[in-house]
């Protein structure tokens, strides 16, 4: 039984670890870029009153279109399964894009989400719908569409650097998450969410080492 146990340590263990590194290194690799650069949101009016921009922040950009109210749904969903997970992060935050217009429902929507969590990093900016349609055609997406009222219930994910990331495998090609779906955000968002965050989390490591050095 010594000699079996021996044998189990030096050589099974190092398999093991090294099967589970290595499925580490392919679920946190990076999440493709599928729009680099895409323009900022800081020339239109926020509700908050304070500038809202992209830069610097990594993003989950919505466009909730005239209905804000009617399809609260999608941004329960979103606030239960995404942004109450990972609000704290310091450069985290949504942003929603809306009519002009819907600021009294952006208003009723942040007072009754706010029943349930802190709601400081929920940022809603408002242009008019041919610029928020002009916007979202410059996001260069393949398969996403806004509808006549300028929303959509997909999210996309945006990197400190303006890149608008997702999934670029042939068979599971990704540009948004479906909001209305709490399992798509649930299986899919979250864990493309986390990619983002590892990321970042590497790089912050990675540069504090190099100074030291």
């Amino acid at each position: 039984m010594k000699k079996f146990f021996v044998l189990f340590i030096l050589f099974v263990l190092p398999i093991v670890a090294y099967l589970f590194f290595a499925s580490g290194v392919n679920n946190f690799g990076k999440l493709p870029t599928i729009t680099p650069k895409i323009a900022d949101v800081n020339q239109w009016a926020s509700l908050s009153g304070n500038p809202v921009t992209l830069d610097k922040k990594i993003t989950i950009l919505g466009f909730l279109g005239q209905d804000l109210i009617h399809n609260k749904g999608n941004s329960f969903n979103l606030n239960q399964k995404i942004y109450k997970n990972y609000y704290e992060f310091k450069d985290f935050q949504f942003v929603m894009v809306a009519p002009i217009g819907t600021e009294a429902q952006a208003k009723q929507l942040l007072t009754e989400l706010g029943a349930f969590t802190d709601t400081s990093k929920w940022n809603f900016v408002f242009a008019s719908p041919e610029e928020i349609q002009a916007y979202y055609k410059s996001l260069n997406l393949k398969k996403d569409v806004l509808d006549s009222k300028t929303g959509t219930p997909n999210v996309y994910i945006v990197d400190k650097d303006r890149n608008l990331r997702g999934r670029k495998e042939a068979t599971n090609y990704l540009e948004g998450y479906n909001s209305f779906y709490p399992s798509e955000l649930n299986n899919v968002m979250m864990d493309d969410v986390k990619i983002i965050l590892a990321e970042y989390r590497l790089a912050l490591k990675k540069n504090n080492a190099d100074r030291q050095i």
